[in-house]
């Protein structure tokens, strides 16, 4: 009884300058509600928590809501939409290439298969990130180990155990928001585009595929042999 009283007056007290925030999960029994003194709620059902506050907050600092009209004026007045890269003139229903407000996962359909076609959302995204991150793991690791990225795959055996697990990894949180309608360009923070990202990536899959070609040459590591 004195330990309900202590934690009624002294947790109220403490939470008044709390930021407003919803936490919630599942249990069956609501422990604490203080949503009329501006603090979170937190909830117990079932055994998982939930904090719905973070994601808010996160969502406010970082994600723009891109609209139909937005995506069909790009559409309209960007060159680059108005015809595909082998000259072909995007059309509705077409396997190559759609228009811009058919592919993107805000409009578009969000099937696995309209995600994952040629001009999709998925297939640059997700290889220009497992690009970025098999670069810096390739100088990092040829440096420490002394060998090829072959052979960290193939004759060690290690990197293709870490290889095997990153891939489905960083495919399944690049999808997951284009399954909920939300492309990489909804997404911002500082000097953290969706164009640097692309660029970026588009660089380091060059760099990637230069750097198994050359040590396919040469037979030894790059970055321990010329860095």
């Amino acid at each position: 009884m004195a330990a309900s009283l202590v934690l009624s007056t002294a947790v109220p007290a403490g939470l008044r300058s709390a930021p407003l925030a919803t936490c919630s999960g599942r249990s069956g029994i609501s422990i604490l509600n203080y949503r009329s003194l501006g603090a979170p709620k937190f909830t117990r059902r079932g055994g998982s928590i939930r904090c719905e506050g973070v994601r808010e907050t996160v969502d406010k600092a970082t994600k723009r809501e891109i609209s139909k009209e937005e995506i069909l004026q790009n559409q309209e007045t960007n060159q680059s939409e108005k015809q595909s890269v082998f000259g072909a003139v995007p059309s509705s229903g077409s396997f190559y290439p759609r228009p811009e407000v058919d592919r993107r996962p805000e409009t578009g359909d969000r099937n696995l298969g309209s995600i994952f076609a040629f001009d999709g959302a998925a297939p640059e995204t997700i290889n220009g990130r497992l690009a970025m991150v098999g670069i810096v793991w390739a100088a990092i690791a040829e440096k420490m180990s002394g060998l090829t990225v072959f052979d960290q795959l193939y004759t060690q055996g290690t990197g293709l155990v870490f290889y095997v697990a990153l891939v489905p990894l960083i495919a399944y949180a690049s999808i997951v928001p284009m399954l909920n309608g939300e492309s990489t360009d909804a997404r911002s923070f500082g000097p953290f585009t969706a164009r640097a990202e692309r660029w970026n990536g588009r660089l380091a899959m060059i760099g990637f595929l230069s750097l198994l070609l050359t040590e396919s040459f040469i037979h030894a590591p790059v970055f321990t042999n010329f860095f």
